[in-house]
């Protein structure tokens, strides 16, 4: 699928995810060195605050997923849950204190759990039997963003040493520009309106057998899947420098954003499944990896086979589940699985935080690594061809 068929639409979200994770990818590697350098906070509490945020965009990700559905409205969300992610994203800069950080992320992730399950639920509306390349380009835009504001946080540290509060006022700029793109998203002029009543029991008598195993052994997954804080903490620690891990996170989300859109194409081609355990291989052994392995150079090597990783898994499970699930159900779908998994991630980075502080990094890593490989051994196993 050449890029001059990607939908007006799907461009206008691209555009939106791209300034939106611009901003938010300012703080992302900067919080934990921000929390834990600045701010005297400790390993478990960075992992408790990623916890709490990734829980609460899962849990309203199911919610609005279904509220979503039951309106036939996708945009409203879009807007809303943009705007409001833009408005607390400087609070940090002008408060510099742990309860504002939490207070900031958890508020951040709300307007992501608002968001989410509409703007893929539109996403799929647009795909007719190239989700993954649907997917796979949306999620190529988000991450560049990913890419771009990394690099513009190491400029202003570059300005302004040691200056991280500011980083929080500049991130901003760019939000204004995902709310003005976030205006001019619409919905679908036919849009499917699910029952109103009983609809959860509805999508889930619905819902195919592929789906809810899907559901189940991501949720499983994410479990062992801890906050991305961790390996760029431990890249902190084999480099002895702050700049050089943020560099490894951008270079992360430059092989991710470059492979995203190619691996979605090649999910449209090989099938979903197929390309999505290839990832969960590829992760068991990044994780291995960074368990084991004490040399910088490696470590870059990981985060570029980390890329890989994400961009089979990430795009390519909401393809997967937009391809299961007809547009009446679709935000469900995908709200309840992120609900899930994001429940599973908070448990998940809280625990990977004490056994850090309890045992070092190689034990959280190893376990997450085992667990993964095993996951990936019962899907190759199953013969469903999904």
């Amino acid at each position: 699928m050449k890029l001059n068929k990607i939908p007006r639409q799907v461009f206008v979200l691209g555009l939106i995810s791209f300034f939106t994770d611009f901003a938010s990818e300012m703080l992302y590697p900067v919080t934990p060195i921000f929390l834990t350098a600045v701010l005297g906070a400790s390993m478990a509490t960075v992992g408790l605050i990623e916890g709490i945020a990734e829980v609460t965009a899962g849990l309203l990700k199911g919610y609005f997923g279904m509220l979503s559905d039951k309106l036939g409205k996708r945009s409203i969300f879009v807007l809303l849950g943009y705007g409001l992610s833009a408005l607390v994203k400087p609070l940090p800069g002008i408060f510099p204190f742990v309860s504002t950080v939490i207070a900031s992320r958890t508020v951040d992730r709300v307007g992501k759990g608002i968001r989410t399950a509409p703007r893929d639920a539109l996403l799929g509306a647009h795909s007719k039997g190239n989700s993954g390349a649907i997917f796979g380009f949306h999620r190529s835009m988000d991450t560049f963003g990913a890419v771009v504001g990394p690099l513009s946080a190491l400029l202003i540290l570059f300005f302004l040493p040691g200056d991280y509060t500011s980083i929080y006022l500049f991130a901003i700029i760019p939000s204004v520009f995902a709310i003005y793109f976030a205006l001019r998203v619409k919905d679908p002029v036919k849009a499917k309106i699910a029952a109103k009543k009983s609809h959860y029991k509805l999508f889930w008598k619905a819902a195919p057998a592929q789906y809810k195993l899907l559901l189940l052994l991501l949720t499983i997954f994410s479990l062992v899947n801890s906050s991305d804080v961790f390996l760029i903490l431990k890249s902190r620690e084999i480099a002895r420098s702050d700049t050089i891990a943020i560099l490894g996170y951008v270079f992360y989300n430059f092989v991710y954003a470059l492979a995203s859109y190619p691996i979605g194409l090649l999910a449209d081609k090989f099938g979903k499944k197929n390309i999505f355990i290839v990832g969960l291989f590829i992760f068991a052994f990044v994780y291995l990896g960074f368990a084991q392995l004490d040399s910088f150079f490696l470590t870059w090597v990981l985060f570029a086979f980390y890329g890989i990783y994400t961009a089979s898994t990430e795009g390519v499970t909401k393809a997967w589940v937009s391809d299961l699930i007809g547009d009446e159900y679709r935000a469900s779908a995908i709200g309840l699985l992120t609900m899930l998994t994001g429940i599973a991630v908070m448990a998940g980075s809280f625990i990977a935080g004490i056994l850090w502080d309890q045992f070092g990094p190689q034990v959280p890593f190893m376990v997450s690594s085992i667990v993964t490989l095993v996951i990936a051994l019962l899907l190759l196993l199953r013969k469903n061809k999904y």
